[in-house]
């Protein structure tokens, strides 16, 4: 089982790996121009493609989840219609996000209460980015679907190739072309569409013998497409609650000043590595415990879960010693202001411990996806999210300042992982025994 949880899980955490490396980069290029205030557009643009796209992460999850049951069952025909109907939602997603994008940057500015040079460099980056939409979207369709076809090679090598051109790309038009907050954007587009020719290949070449399988009628199946469209929605729902959970802390920080801004979100970036790092291993979970669940067999099932919980908390340790041992300089490596390195370091203390409590939620959501369990992992975001992190922060914001935004943050990871915990013995255990 060891061997079976790294194959996959290997490549998913050096995929996963070059995600926040990514996000490190354009916080870099920016981290080093002559203004903090461009370390806020990265980090607000992010957060409004944060809702924007993942919106449409559940794509990713319910797609492996689903394809992996399939490919237990070793029913080659439903695992390429569930690719079809994802590319379908995916494409009708992408149109929509484009025809509306104007509300929508409007929206997000409103509700972000920036500084007008601020909105200004944040809707250059946007009115770019936007454009990869049918791109980036349709992406998550085809990992999701590798994912759950036990293919964790071809997600790598889509995943590295778009973000090293990703950066080559946005190093070339900041720091050659001159270009600002848009010239990342710009990098990005291009990556993305490059990314999704790449899938498309990796597709034709390794799975057109499922081709045949396609049928227009079984693709539109009603009660399937409505069952995927059931399951993806509670996705959604759980989704949508961490992204506002991180971009009420984004704007939250706003509100701090630029500088303390600026520290919080260089922070994130570490919140974010942790999260990347682990989660190659929820993927696997994902994957490993939806084959085993389609096909019935109890005994590697629990094995899945159980190794997948040992690797991804040692992976969490690494990371906890990572950030003691190396954190300082790795704030030196993002930004020279000497400013934003010395408002972040009283906070360091609530990164070197989020690996650890954020290690058993992430774990859980690959479980829960992986047996289609996404009405409970919804419910158990809900209860985080409305419960514990909003509460929180506005108990303890008067008293505590911005270690409040930490500590709700804190519990919000804590109190999925205990509800996690509680709930999946109703709903992962005793589906199969």
């Amino acid at each position: 089982m060891n061997r079976e949880i790294l194959r996959l899980a290997v490549p998913n955490i050096i995929s996963n790996l070059s995600v926040p490396l990514l996000s490190l980069v354009d916080v870099a290029l920016m981290g080093h121009l002559d203004s903090a205030e461009y370390i806020l557009t990265i980090g607000f643009g992010v957060m409004i493609f944060n809702f924007v796209y993942w919106s449409f992460g559940f794509l990713r999850m319910g797609t492996t989840g689903f394809t992996a049951q399939e490919f237990g069952r070793q029913d080659n025909k439903e695992c390429l219609l569930i690719l079809g109907r994802a590319l379908l939602i995916a494409m009708a997603g992408a149109s929509l996000l484009i025809i509306f994008k104007a509300p929508i940057l409007k929206l997000s500015l409103l509700l972000i209460g920036t500084t007008p040079d601020v909105n200004t460099y944040v809707a250059d980056y946007f009115n770019i980015r936007i454009l990869a939409a049918p791109a980036t979207i349709s992406l998550f369709a085809f990992t999701g679907w590798f994912f759950g076809m036990q293919n964790a090679r071809i997600p790598m090598v889509l995943t590295i190739t778009v973000n090293l051109l990703n950066i080559g790309f946005s190093y070339w038009f900041v720091r050659v072309a001159g270009m600002k907050s848009e010239g990342v954007a710009l990098g990005t587009l291009i990556a993305q569409y490059c990314g999704l020719i790449m899938a498309l290949a990796f597709f034709y070449k390794n799975y057109r013998h499922l081709l045949p399988f396609l049928n227009k009628f079984d693709l539109f199946d009603i009660n399937k497409m409505k069952r995927f469209l059931k399951e993806n929605s509670d996705i959604l729902i759980r989704t949508l609650c961490l992204i506002f959970a991180f971009s009420f802390f984004k704007i939250q920080s706003g509100k701090e000043g630029v500088i303390l801004a600026s520290a919080n979100i260089i922070l994130l970036e570490f919140i974010m590595l942790s999260a990347y790092g682990i989660d190659g291993f929820s993927f696997a979970a994902e994957s490993i415990v939806g084959k085993y669940f389609g096909a019935g067999d109890a005994g590697n099932f629990r094995n899945a879960i159980k190794v997948s919980f040992q690797w991804g908390i040692g992976i969490s340790i690494i990371l906890v010693l990572l950030f003691f041992f190396f954190g300082r300089e790795i704030l030196q490596t993002l930004t020279d202001n000497q400013e934003v390195i010395n408002s972040a370091i009283p906070f360091m203390g609530w990164l070197i411990i989020a690996p650890i409590i954020h290690a058993v939620p992430f774990i859980w959501d690959g479980v829960y996806i992986g047996v289609t369990a996404s009405r409970a992992m919804r419910n158990t975001m809900l209860i985080s999210t409305f419960l514990f992190f909003l509460p929180t922060y506005y108990l303890f914001h008067n008293v505590m300042g911005n270690h409040a935004l930490w500590l709700a943050l804190t519990l919000l990871m804590l109190a999925r992982g205990i509800s996690q915990t509680i709930l999946a013995r109703y709903v992962v255990f005793n589906r199969l025994k």
